[in-house]
């Protein structure tokens, strides 16, 4: 029998320099300059491309995207505010979140009066400078610390951004992984942040990595990553995916996920998708720390998976939420945020969530009248009188509700057993023919055909909507079995 998941991945654990392999590689992307299109992303996609083997996909600018319109690309070499004696006193090549991001080109002289209008500072941090951004307004706009915002003294200052919005395209990339069932299970990250750290070059670092070991062995579901460009992004990716979205089974929204914080799962729309189940189970026995949130139309991508238009069974991963920490969006969001352990536990923690999803089936079984005798199969103990163990537990749990409704986590939930041991016990019962495994959820247990009979023609409750013909097909000869 294979190790069970969730035993076999806590073994990430002990692997040696993991999290610091994700940490050099979240370095490596974080000094570029990224916005929702131009070099930078593809700058990004190109490392990740190192690493996984991405499909680029392009966006031409103009392109309508449900209500929204992919806008021109953007693209800056330099920047600059200067005083009258020659000092850069605002400068784009310190750090890039200096400029407002998809500021227009310009090149002006301005009172200190003038430009104090386009400056952005934190007065609550003098020494930090804010991230801002102009996506759909043309404007331009610079962003510095308040203690250097205080020392500018009145007089001219020459003002030169060196950027273009010009007609091209948005970009973003995608891999997917094929496995033996067509159903699939998305991952998506954004790449759209400047150099911000946990927001988001962790996320882009953890999917990376994940991608690489979902590749590494055959899986039954397909898996599907994709890093694009926030909101934008994930409109342009849906318009373009709209007939396979209803194979999407389950999946995570990944983002801030090197920061001190505890883990945080938020829920899809719906609350109550296999991902819900698993998320909130993997993040509260990983880490005790954890929470779960109810899902808000508010926050990163999974806004727009969620939408009632979509409303896929997707949730989200983070570990601080989005303005839940003093250095979001701004340029305190550094590599001394980050940490490598908790680049680790959150790799681990996607590990586990894939582990359970592949394990995590419905069974039914075979011999429901009464308990099956598990002694003569060598499943139970021959001595009577004593209590059963955790397996032998877990054996009686899973015969007794395997009727096809409830799958090997809900059934762990509800006995309260670990569900390493849950899924130990089904396949055990599994290669003695006590259980057989059932492709989809079933909502009532098939009778006996002994009772079928005596509903004199009438049509069984069968699988819920939408489930496949030869699903249906294949139940109906299921339930002339024993």
């Amino acid at each position: 029998m294979n190790k069970a998941p969730l035993a076999q991945l806590s073994e990430v654990h002990s692997e040696p320099n993991g999290g610091q392999a994700l940490y050099d590689f979240a370095a490596r992307l974080y000094p570029i300059c990224r916005s929702i299109t131009g070099h930078g992303v593809r700058r990004s996609l190109a490392l990740i491309r190192e690493q996984i083997p991405l499909t680029i996909h392009d966006v031409p600018s103009g392109s309508a995207v449900y209500d929204w319109e992919v806008p021109l690309e953007w693209n800056i070499e330099d920047a600059a505010v200067v005083s009258s004696d020659g000092e850069r006193v605002i400068d784009f090549q310190e750090h890039n979140l200096h400029v407002v991001g998809y500021s227009e080109p310009i090149s002006t002289t301005v009172t200190l009066r003038e430009l104090d209008e386009r400056l952005h500072s934190l007065s609550d941090h003098p020494t930090w400078v804010p991230y801002r951004t102009s996506y759909y307004r043309r404007t331009w706009g610079f962003c510095l610390r308040q203690a250097k915002r205080d020392t500018l003294r009145s007089g001219k200052y020459k003002v030169e951004i060196r950027s273009s919005l010009a007609p091209g395209s948005l970009t973003y990339g995608e891999l997917v992984v094929p496995g033996r069932k067509r159903e699939e299970v998305l991952f998506f990250t954004h790449i759209c942040h400047p150099s911000l750290a946990n927001d988001n070059t962790a996320g882009m670092a953890v999917a990376t990595a994940l991608a690489k070991w979902i590749q590494s062995e055959p899986r039954r579901y397909t898996y599907r990553f994709v890093f694009a460009p926030g909101t934008i992004g994930s409109l342009c990716w849906l318009k373009q995916n709209e007939r396979a979205l209803a194979r999407v089974r389950a999946g995570l929204v990944l983002g801030l996920l090197g920061d001190p914080a505890a883990l945080t799962y938020k829920m899809s729309r719906d609350g109550h998708t296999q991902a819900d189940a698993v998320a909130e189970y993997v993040v509260s026995h990983l880490d005790q720390a954890s929470t779960v949130i109810p899902f808000s139309p508010y926050g990163y991508d999974e806004r727009q998976l969620c939408s009632p238009g979509f409303n896929l069974p997707i949730g989200r991963l983070t570990r601080s939420v989005n303005g839940g920490y003093a250095e979001y969006h701004s340029s305190a969001d550094d590599l001394t945020l980050i940490k490598a352990g908790r680049l680790a536990e959150s790799l681990t923690a996607c590990k586990l969530f894939v582990g359970v999803l592949e394990e995590n089936q419905h069974f039914v079984n075979r011999l429901p009248k009464g308990e099956p005798r598990l002694g003569k199969r060598g499943l139970y103990g021959s001595i009577g009188g004593v209590s059963p163990g955790e397996g032998e537990q877990a054996m009686l749990w899973v015969l007794n509700q395997a009727d096809g409704s409830k799958s090997l986590l809900d059934i762990a939930r509800r006995s309260g057993l670990a569900f390493e041991i849950v899924r130990g016990a089904a396949s055990a019962l599994e290669k003695c023919g006590l259980l057989q495994a059932v492709d989809t959820p079933r909502d009532v247990y098939r009778r006996s055909t002994s009772v079928r009979k005596q509903s004199h023609g009438k049509r069984e409750i069968g699988p819920k909507k939408g489930v496949h013909r030869s699903h249906r097909a294949s139940g109906r000869r299921r339930r002339a079995q024993p």
